[in-house]
């Protein structure tokens, strides 16, 4: 959103770095924005200091609660894929987390870094060598521009998961969770607003997500010959049927 004077502008994770090279005293409320802090925008969540403030979709153990969404669904899984985007430091975290996690569950994780398009044709292979018995997909651009592509081969090859961006089980993927992005849309103007009246950037802590969303598609789950347990499909906020 193009603004101008002392306006606060809203920003996007993809555009974030270069809005706050572009506009250094212009307010910016950022929306789901991955680590603000490891990438530098902001000094904490609770004091960001300078002229950015907002909303990051960082939840704490999130990678953790999709792998026991996962093994809710699947109780015998022991092994599964995930992709991931080594170029991305928040991506860094995440797969981390998501190592950690499985440690604690007592699954093995077939880590796939995918940095760019020519990537896919070598993990997928992996996989199919490999043979998990899931696939996950966390939340980076790269793969929620190749959905279809990514989706179509979890079908194909009968790979539950659930994944990080709601668009990947619009496109054939089993279940997603993950923080309400409308919700934090709705709620940056809510930032907007106090700095209008007055309120530096600077002293608005970062909110981390409030809401989550856990979306079901009982196509693919029919497709790959997978029942969900009732007890999680009536938890789903959304059911694709």
């Amino acid at each position: 959103m193009e603004t101008q004077g002392n306006i606060p502008k809203v920003i996007a994770s993809k555009t974030r770095g270069a809005v706050k090279k572009a506009a250094p005293s212009t307010p910016l409320v950022m929306i789901a924005v991955g680590d603000p802090v490891g990438t530098d925008l902001i000094k904490s969540l609770a004091h960001p200091g300078g002229n950015i403030t907002g909303l990051t979709s960082i939840a704490s153990d999130l990678e953790g609660k999709r792998l026991e969404l996962l093994r809710e669904v699947l109780p015998q899984v022991s092994h599964v894929a995930v992709l991931w985007n080594p170029a991305s430091p928040f991506q860094v975290v995440s797969e981390k987390e998501l190592q950690a996690a499985a440690r604690e569950l007592g699954i093995k994780v077939l880590s796939l870094g995918v940095k760019a398009v020519e990537d896919f044709d070598t993990a997928f292979a992996t996989v199919l060598k490999q043979r998990p018995g899931a696939l996950l997909v966390l939340a980076d651009r790269l793969f929620l521009h190749n959905r279809a592509r990514i989706m179509e081969f979890a079908l194909k090859n009968r790979l539950p998961g659930v994944h990080a961006y709601v668009e990947l089980v619009e496109a054939g993927g089993l279940m997603s969770y993950g923080p309400s992005y409308p919700g934090m849309h709705r709620r940056a103007a809510y930032y907007v607003d106090r700095i209008l009246k007055g309120t530096k950037p600077a002293d608005l802590p970062v909110e981390r997500p409030a809401k989550f969303e856990l979306v079901i598609n009982l196509q693919t789950a029919k497709a790959i010959g997978l029942r969900i347990p009732p007890n999680v499909l009536a938890r789903a906020d959304r059911v694709i049927r």
